[in-house]
């Protein structure tokens, strides 16, 4: 045997007891990074009242903070496939809890020009493990993607539901400060955690000199060539959509329904706790079976159903909100768990992922302005329910070529 092969084995094949340790500290590392990936942005809405009156922001500076984040997912998501390459996964990773720390404690100065540096720097560091976490599911849990996938969708629903409901407690006790800061220890404690893992530092996969593609798999780069990329980064970006829209919306909806203000928004929180036991239920049952799209045209026919019910018996809307709870609530795992589960090896995860939310997010963070302004446009509510029932149809297209059983890149 050549000796550059044996040295190659040797630092790719770990000792037992040190791949046993590192297994452990993955999925600390998983179960820190999620937790992250959502409180510095669900956190501020809450309180932006108080941070309109404390720094004297305008209409139009709240409405750009609230749009911020959801723009920097998309913007940012790129840039995390390449760097994983260049210098490895649990680095970029590492880095990517710096920032979403940095962002948080900056965030917490007195100024306006910090509050959104600190917006800007968090969602960056967002975006970036946003990207990566279901390329280190697939490399590191390949046999468990929909276990791991549900856990993390749990623990991010979770944990957003968390940073929203107490929010305003914090806020009256110890102040905006206060209510911004909690979050620095869980980033700290995630950071620690991977910047450990980069010792061991492990590259997505490996060069295609080093080693050749998979039989019947195209290299990674192949992803925008690929139709079925294209369906999987079509399903998650209405998903997106339709999700970040409903979340902005539903209680103006309601208001301007009848309903008084407090029961509207109990709606919308109803409407997103309903999700949180489904992102580990449906990630589990996506992964168990080889042909997705029964799933995806049941959730979608949910969701078409609750907004059909919203739009013709409004006086019904706590039965409507729920329906929409599990079409929203499901969607969005669904939608991540096809991502992982039509990607060959963990490079393709990645890219896959970083062109599904670079469109899915963009796409997402455009939605409730241009939802809003159709409601002024038209005067109320009809045609852009109307239109959100639209969106159920081209949903259910891409869904269809998603859901159906293959990798991106087969021949």
């Amino acid at each position: 045997m050549p000796s550059s092969t044996r040295s190659r084995r040797t630092r790719t094949l770990p000792a037992p007891r040190s791949g046993h340790r590192a297994g452990a500290l993955s999925v600390v590392g998983l179960i820190l990074l999620t937790l992250n990936l959502r409180a510095a942005i669900t956190g501020i809405p809450p309180v932006l009242a108080t941070l309109q009156a404390d720094l004297h922001l305008s209409g139009t500076q709240a409405a750009v903070l609230t749009t911020l984040p959801v723009l920097c997912l998309g913007v940012f998501a790129p840039v995390a496939p390449v760097l994983a390459r260049r210098t490895g996964t649990e680095t970029v990773l590492a880095g990517a809890l710096v920032l979403i720390l940095a962002g948080i404690l900056l965030r917490t100065l007195p100024t306006q020009a910090a509050l959104f540096a600190g917006t800007l720097v968090a969602g960056a560091g967002i975006a970036l493990g946003n990207v990566l976490m279901p390329a280190v599911i697939k490399r590191d849990f390949p046999d468990r993607i929909g276990v791991m996938t549900g856990l993390a969708m749990t623990l991010m629903a979770a944990t957003g539901a968390l940073a929203a409901g107490l929010a305003v407690p914090l806020t009256a006790a110890g102040g905006r400060r206060a209510a911004l800061t909690v979050w620095a220890a869980p980033a700290l404690a995630a950071a620690t955690a991977w910047t450990l893992l980069a010792v061991r530092r492990t590259p997505l996969g490996p060069p295609a000199a080093a080693a050749p593609a998979a039989a019947g798999t195209a290299p990674p780069a192949s992803v925008l060539r690929s139709p079925l990329a294209w369906a999987v980064s079509a399903l998650l970006g209405i998903v997106s959509l339709c999700f970040y829209v409903l979340v902005a919306w539903t209680p103006q909806i309601m208001r301007d329904e009848g309903y008084p203000a407090a029961e509207a928004g109990a709606m919308t929180s109803v409407m997103l706790t309903i999700g949180i036991p489904l992102g580990l239920a449906v990630p589990i049952a996506a992964a168990r079976v080889r042909d997705q799209r029964p799933l995806v045209a049941t959730v979608i026919a949910l969701k078409a159903a609750g907004l059909t019910g919203i739009l013709l018996a409004p006086q019904q809307a706590w039965a409507w909100t729920g329906v929409l709870g599990v079409a929203i609530g499901a969607a969005f795992p669904l939608a991540m768990t096809i991502l992982g589960l039509r990607s060959p090896d963990p490079a393709t995860a990645a890219r896959l992922s970083a062109m599904a939310q670079t469109g899915g997010y963009l796409l997402a963070g455009c939605g409730p302005a241009a939802i809003g302004i159709l409601h002024t446009l038209t005067g109320g509510w009809h045609t852009p329910i109307v239109f959100l029932i639209a969106c159920t149809v081209p949903e259910l297209l891409v869904g269809l070529v998603a859901g159906r059983s293959g990798f991106v890149g087969a021949r």
